[in-house]
């Protein structure tokens, strides 16, 4: 029993993650092109025909551009929440449209899809979930802070693609203006690099085996510095960097036995020190 994850991109240019079995995939978030799309999960290896589903993180044309095209031609459902359907207003089937409240999990052929609220500068974003035979794997990108609700989830999960967006001293003397740091930073807009670590050195299961880093900045974030920052921290947590420029391999996630814990108290406070 195991489940394969990819990202078929990753950053403001355009979102798109799948989860999948042997039988079933979903992906979240539509933001590439549906040739493009197609392309990727091809030289991947990833058949579209096994996708059951497109779940829409919220509204942002990063995230929900490819939806119409990529559905119209294979009549995939999609879930979404009323609000940002109507915020959004894609021309797609009427009848392959789900809405859902975040109240119960969802049921997908051999799959279950958990989502959840988060914040994020849209009418109403959530974040995933994906479960198969006990093993959990989280998309948590697009999130202005650390709340309850993302750490519950993410100290559940085997695997995880985790947002760090941008390195705070990057942000800072960077070239945006004033306005567009604040929205980046101000609890409603990306988790950073700091916020991201903090996170993950906090609350990572003793059965996490992958963490995905997502959704970097082009302009107020570096690859090697966030694979730096991570992998010292990561112990054997396997670390990877989901591109805004092609897709990662595929990720076999699988049961793990559980770990002794990695982090004492002095250790902890010794990896904090690194931020």
């Amino acid at each position: 029993m195991s489940l394969f994850i990819a990202s078929i991109n990753s950053g403001s240019n355009g979102n798109c993650y799948y989860v999948g079995n042997q039988q079933d995939a979903v992906l979240i978030d539509a933001g590439m092109s549906c040739r493009e799309t197609e392309k990727r999960m091809l030289a991947l290896g990833l058949s579209i025909k096994k996708v059951r589903a497109v779940f829409i993180s919220h509204e942002h044309t990063d995230h929900i551009s490819g939806l119409p095209s990529l559905v119209k031609k294979y009549k995939i459902p999609i879930y979404i929440t009323e609000q940002t359907f109507k915020n959004s207003n894609p021309k797609v089937d009427a009848n392959l449209l789900h809405h859902y409240t975040g109240k119960e999990p969802i049921r997908i052929a051999t799959l279950t899809v958990i989502p959840f609220s988060k914040y994020h500068d849209a009418v109403d974003p959530f974040s995933y979930v994906v479960e198969f035979a006990s093993i959990k794997v989280g998309v948590f990108t697009d999130i202005g802070q650390v709340c309850d609700r993302l750490i519950k989830q993410f100290s559940q999960c085997h695997a995880a693609f985790l947002e760090a967006n941008y390195d705070e001293t990057m942000l800072e003397r960077g070239g945006y203006p004033l306005a567009l740091k604040n929205r980046i930073r101000n609890g409603n807009g990306h988790l950073s690099n700091k916020q991201a670590a903090e996170l993950f050195l906090t609350h990572r299961s003793k059965q996490m085996t992958h963490l995905l880093l997502a959704h970097l900045s082009k302009n107020n974030n570096d690859p090697k510095i966030v694979k730096e920052l991570f992998e010292s921290i990561a112990g054997d947590v396997r670390i990877g960097i989901a591109s805004r420029n092609k897709a990662t391999g595929v990720y076999h996630i699988r049961h793990q036995k559980a770990k002794t814990s990695l982090k004492t108290t002095d250790s902890l406070e010794l990896q904090l020190s690194l931020f």
